[in-house]
């Protein structure tokens, strides 16, 4: 039996492998978002290898952790850690809606996009660094990074513009699923890393909560950029409780 084109489109959106959808449309986007978590947790899983193998090669921690980052980035397109910057320089900077939205579109990397870059990548390497034997760990930050693009397009979140990713994807998950999934991923947390874990998995929701109601009002909803930003805040969340545990 073929894969549905929803879990096909997740996997060639958030990483490199080209395993093609055979059609993409609202509804194939739609599922794509609710597969989001599962392709997480399929990108923490070659993050782990990965630091295993460094670790075993006898790779210093801090060295081991920020190749780990940079593969993360590669086998992402780096479309995560663009849309951070671009999302914290538009909220950063001053101006009506508009502007903000012309500054995401601009591309450009501003000094609150460059802080908040070196503030998330580092903190996740020194957190990768702790996390060489819980490799089960980075699967569940990974997962509950891309669990974040599930709670910023919950039903009743708009799109802040009617072009871009953001309108194909805004509002489109049903609450059931929003709440199946953190579940999970709360869960998860608990048996992974114990309070930490658990607590980072919350952490990681409450955060995101204010940053869609932030957006909303910044912005008039969510973007693109913004789901990136999200993942990153996410990821990064958990991996930095789960190695204080």
């Amino acid at each position: 039996m073929s894969a549905p084109d929803g879990l096909r489109l997740a996997v060639s959106w958030l990483t490199v492998l080209p395993w093609h959808a055979r059609t993409v449309d609202e509804r194939t986007c739609r599922q794509a978002i609710g597969f989001a978590p599962l392709v997480g947790a399929l990108v923490g899983a070659f993050g782990a290898v990965l630091l295993w193998a460094l670790t075993a090669l006898g790779a210093p921690g801090l060295l081991a952790g920020l190749l780990v980052v940079g593969a993360f980035t590669l086998v992402t397109r780096g479309m995560h850690v663009d849309g951070l910057a671009d999302a914290v320089d538009g909220l950063g900077c001053y101006g009506p809606p508009e502007r903000a939205l012309g500054v995401m579109r601009d591309g450009s990397t501003g000094p609150f996009a460059v802080t908040a870059l070196v503030l998330v990548l580092g903190i996740q390497a020194a957190s990768l660094a702790e996390l060489a034997q819980s490799p089960l760990a980075v699967v569940l930050a990974c997962a509950a990074g891309r669990a974040g693009f599930v709670l910023c397009c919950r039903a009743g979140v708009p799109a802040a513009r009617p072009e871009g990713m953001g309108a194909l994807v805004a509002g489109t998950q049903p609450r059931w699923r929003v709440a199946t999934w953190w579940a999970v991923l709360a869960a998860a947390g608990l048996l992974v890393a114990g309070w930490y874990g658990l607590g980072g998995v919350l952490a990681t929701g409450l955060v995101l909560l204010v940053l869609t109601r932030h957006v909303r009002r910044r912005f008039g909803g969510i973007t693109g950029d913004v789901l990136g930003a999200a993942s990153e805040f996410g990821t990064t969340i958990v991996l930095a409780c789960c190695a204080l545990a």
